[in-house]
């Protein structure tokens, strides 16, 4: 039975490391806090975490005749247009099905945006032509709000959607994953000699349909962290990802040895039975529903038993879904 985290934990009275957290090896699975993951790490393990910000990507607009729309932005491209998707509504639960190509959709600040096409793939993600009289994500800051789903009836401000790791804006939605991290419990795996590595991926947005591929997504490994990458490697340390997205990065940036180099740009990579992790080797994540691409990316990094069982655990005992929910460590056999 799934169960999803309706606000965050801290207006549940919990601190951000509070939320539980199963630890799944394949010696057993432990409940836990967040705040004990030090005890499931050892020195010399590397954590890679994502610095990307998440940002205000819904904008409340009007469709021709005053229909009210809500106007999730994605990503990006490098034409200067941007995937962008349609909620019906200003609450934004619904998607909207009868858009059309041409279509013009008027945003506050004298912004607007025009539909070009559908994405190759999609019936969802539209290539948009955005007018505005500044910058995008200046008007989104100016006059957005985050995105939320209709588990989270309340609107909560846009700290509530970051991490102690956002320095650089960009995701349309938060890397989750990091969000039970606190500088209390960064402080502590530092000293116990845990060392934390970044990179940044910026999100599109994460309301995919069953069997839709992620969406393409902007990243950057820096030769810094590709460097102790590959150190805690050649020294025989694990590579634990904080996130999905932490993982497609650096995945994105392995050769086939395994060697990482600095990397950027938009990485299409999907992780899967084709395509198995070649350098991370355990996963921080949250629980999110079980749409096809987010569970073969943790079965490419911790293997189809220790994922279900996982899965199966956390179903059973009543663990919280979502971006406001509890979390789990997959550390598979080194």
């Amino acid at each position: 039975m799934r169960a999803a985290a309706s606000r965050p934990p801290e207006e549940r009275g919990l601190d951000r490391d509070s939320v539980r957290m199963l630890a799944a090896t394949p010696d057993g699975l432990t409940d836990a806090v967040f705040s004990d993951l030090p005890r499931f790490l050892a020195p010399g393990d590397l954590l890679v975490v994502n610095t990307s910000a998440t940002i205000a990507a819904a904008m409340e607009g009007q469709r021709a005749g005053g229909q009210p729309v809500t106007v999730n932005f994605s990503t990006p491209l490098a034409d200067g247009t941007w995937l962008t998707e349609l909620r019906a509504g200003l609450a934004g639960q619904r998607r909207v099905r009868d858009a059309v190509a041409g279509e013009s959709i008027s945003l506050p600040g004298g912004m607007s945006v025009t539909l070009l096409c559908l994405l190759r793939g999609s019936d969802r993600m539209w290539v948009t032509a955005v007018d505005t009289p500044g910058d995008v994500l200046f008007a989104l800051a100016r006059h957005g709000r985050p995105i939320r789903y209709s588990y989270v009836p309340d609107q909560w401000p846009l700290s509530a959607y970051q991490t102690v790791f956002a320095r650089d804006p960009g995701s349309a939605e938060m890397p989750s994953a990091g969000r039970p991290f606190t500088t209390g419990l960064v402080t502590k795996l530092i000293t116990a000699g845990v060392m934390i590595a970044p990179i940044t991926l910026h999100t599109g947005v994460a309301s995919l349909e069953a069997g839709e591929p992620p969406l393409a997504e902007r990243f950057s490994v820096p030769e810094s962290t590709a460097r102790l990458i590959n150190l805690a490697r050649a020294s025989g340390n694990r590579v634990i990802a904080v996130g999905t997205t932490c993982t497609r990065a650096v995945e994105s940036a392995a050769g086939e040895s395994g060697t990482v180099r600095a990397s950027g740009g938009l990485t299409d990579l999907v992780l899967g039975t084709g395509r198995p992790a070649r350098v991370v080797n355990g996963l921080i994540t949250g629980w999110h529903d079980p749409e096809a691409s987010h569970l073969a990316l943790l079965r490419a990094v911790a293997g189809p038993e220790l994922v279900r069982a996982a899965y199966e655990h956390a179903g059973q005992a009543g663990y919280l879904w979502h971006e406001f929910g509890d979390s789990c460590i997959l550390l598979p056999l080194e």
